[in-house]
């Protein structure tokens, strides 16, 4: 059996959510024979680190999509039908993004494969999601949201983590006089990272050991004025696109300096061995309409974690495999390019500190769920999301 075309209309990176998915699609089917991978995203190896092995296995994949985009700069602006499966990402509007050379690419089936964080869809953007033969969803929660909306072509693939990388290996033992509080992913209110600050202030003020670290910073930094509506922290300084100052947005809402290492923009390869020197990973994101990967990457490697139990992160928590953040407040009115918030949750501060102060205090209770967390975590892995989308492309 010949190979089947398949045209992934998004980039590859170790900095981005989407990215990271790319990339792991691409590693764990280049060397596939039932699968031709061409990759329509931008293709830059200064935002891929990997190590020369994996560079190598994704030589071939590189070259031949270089070589089609190539082709696509003499149609530029149009529209391209491809003799293949085209992966096309979509947030809730479900409108075919402009990748390589502005060509919207359509294909012969064309799968949707959509991520949003919000309950409310378009009556035009449920029109146009109708007509895809399968939409790839990463959670429950945007499954059902379509389902409820009529859609029946729902298929949930939950994204992964690398168990090379994500694993319980020992720790260093790095600052073994403070108490570790991990915060990652992309700064906005969706995040709640001004959650973190509120409720990190006070258990810093009970614990002076206390070290808050974070990962913040992304490629979407405009997103960041988001976190001034809730008045929980300070106004978000005002930053020159692509930086942003975490430690003076930290102090102004009152965490100290000695209370927080700004870890900057990290490649997703070099977490790992970050993620096991932490005490404990704080998430009391308001809305994931993944599972949160970043949160699954700590779980990987059995850092204990505090979850949000609201939309994705239900996917995530099971019995004792983590802390649960189960006091969710409700939110309404608009919220970024969101028609509205409808679905979000709002963890409640108190409930967060009186989390971290029982992580504390019970050092074993908080390794055995993290350990939990890893064996849970174990399940889900990037060669089983590709294994599934690989079992949706061959069924078309």
């Amino acid at each position: 059996m010949d190979a089947r075309s398949v045209y992934m209309n998004w980039a590859m990176s170790s900095y981005t959510g989407w990215g990271v998915y790319g990339l792991y699609m691409a590693l764990h089917w280049c060397q596939d024979p039932d699968l031709c991978l061409y990759v329509i995203g931008a293709i830059s190896r200064d935002n891929l680190a990997l190590d020369a092995l994996r560079m190598q296995a994704l030589e071939p994949v590189m070259r031949r999509s270089a070589a089609f985009q190539a082709k696509l700069a003499g149609i530029s602006g149009q529209a391209a039908l491809v003799q293949g499966l085209a992966l096309n990402a979509f947030d809730e509007g479900f409108v075919v993004g402009e990748m390589a050379h502005d060509v919207r690419l359509l294909g012969e089936p064309t799968v949707a494969v959509a991520f949003f964080e919000t309950t409310r869809l378009a009556a035009e953007a449920i029109k146009r999601a109708a007509q895809y033969p399968v939409i790839v969803t990463g959670s429950s929660w945007t499954t059902d949201i379509l389902r409820a909306h009529g859609l029946t072509q729902v298929r949930k693939v939950i994204q992964g983590a690398d168990p090379t990388l994500f694993n319980p290996a020992p720790r260093l033992g790095l600052f073994p006089d403070r108490f570790k509080v991990f915060s990652g992913g992309k700064l906005e209110r969706r995040k709640g990272q001004d959650l973190v600050l509120a409720a990190f202030r006070r258990f810093a003020a009970r614990r002076p050991d206390a070290l808050l670290v974070t990962a913040w910073h992304s490629p979407f930094n405009a997103y960041a004025k988001s976190l001034d509506s809730s008045g929980l922290a300070a106004p978000v300084p005002s930053h020159r696109p692509g930086e942003l100052d975490i430690r003076a947005w930290a102090g102004a809402s009152g965490v100290g300096p000695d209370h927080i290492i700004d870890l900057g923009m990290i490649p997703n390869a070099r977490m790992p061995a970050l993620l096991r020197e932490m005490d404990i990973a704080l998430f009391p994101n308001r809305a994931e309409g993944g599972t949160n990967m970043v949160a699954m990457e700590a779980m990987g490697c059995g850092t204990p974690c505090i979850l949000s139990a609201n939309t994705g992160h239900l996917d995530l928590i099971e019995d004792d495999n983590c802390y649960p953040l189960v006091q969710q407040g409700e939110l309404a009115g608009a919220e970024g390019p969101f028609e509205g918030v409808s679905g979000w949750g709002e963890c409640d501060v108190d409930e967060i500190v009186e989390t971290l102060e029982r992580a504390y205090l019970h050092r074993q209770e908080a390794r055995e769920r993290g350990l939990r967390g890893a064996v849970a975590q174990g399940e889900r892995t990037w060669a089983r999301t590709a294994a599934s989308m690989k079992e949706i492309i061959l069924s078309l």
